[in-house]
């Protein structure tokens, strides 16, 4: 019977990819590209035309159709709840991949006894060369952050899914779907709903020390702390909105934020 492996984004996909290459194992391996921690989820299993939106908004690029591509990740979804082999979701420690888990486990929910999970977390990580020790602060892992040889080494431990739990992560996935929020924060199991509001403030305490290349305070962001991991799309984006807002001052374009200097405006 065939497998099925399903990720959280692009670069973990070909990670896993390399790791089944070494394992002989010649399996396919679906990547899901929707950073499901943030962005209003309400009727995303539906239309995903507000989402779409969202999206443009946040990678300011007018000649991308992120509606379209949304439909093609919703068609890969439907594909394999009508697919008969064995899927695997991998996930890591934080909100998107276990917002992933619940949107896979909800879509596949009437065929239980397709459903296993392969689970990561930071004790997985193994050291630097150096001997330090790799991760976040928080502990918080996606499976992105994990060498093929990780990977490669948690293959055996791919287990099913209880039918009882796959129950549960399909109600908490409709649940949190239906909850008005604009980011979706993962501490102690539990999904709880933000704004964006401590990564604004994060940015202009970072950016108040005077002119700063906007990549470095976007670097600076994506490690901290905010029950989801923030991604450099959404922290240029936030630079930009508080450009906008006059929060923040700016030396260049904001088209081309990664290439631009800020720094926080006078009170």
């Amino acid at each position: 019977m065939s497998t099925i492996h399903v990720t959280n984004g692009d670069h973990a996909a070909d990670t896993l990819r390399e790791a089944l290459l070494t394992a002989g194992r010649d399996e396919r391996v679906v990547p899901l590209k929707d950073d499901l921690a943030v962005g209003q989820l309400k009727g995303i299993d539906d239309n995903p035309e507000a989402r779409g939106v969202f999206w443009q908004q946040v990678l300011n690029e007018a000649k991308f159709d992120f509606i379209a591509k949304l439909k093609e990740q919703d068609a890969v979804l439907r594909e394999l709840a009508q697919e008969s082999g064995q899927v695997v979701i991998w996930h890591g420690q934080s909100a998107a991949d276990q917002l992933t888990l619940r949107r896979v486990a909800y879509r596949l929910r009437t065929a239980p006894q397709r459903l296993n999970e392969a689970r990561l977390d930071e004790n997985d990580l193994s050291a630097n060369a150096d001997g330090t020790r790799r991760g976040r602060g928080d502990n918080a892992t996606a499976v992105g952050m994990f060498h093929a040889a990780e990977l490669l080494a948690k293959l055996p431990s791919a287990a099913p899914i209880s039918v009882l739990r796959i129950g549960r992560l399909a109600l908490e996935w409709q649940e949190v779907k239906q909850i008005n929020s604009d980011t979706r924060r993962w501490r102690d199991n539990t999904f709880t709903a933000g704004t964006f509001s401590d990564v604004d403030e994060t940015i202009l305490q970072i950016a108040s020390d005077g002119w700063q290349a906007a990549r470095r305070v976007a670097g600076q962001v994506m490690g901290a702390s905010f029950g989801f991991m923030v991604s450099d799309s959404i922290a240029f984006w936030r630079c930009r909105e508080l450009v906008a807002a006059g929060k923040l001052k700016i030396r260049g374009d904001t088209a081309r934020m990664a290439d631009a200097e800020i720094c926080r405006a006078a009170h």
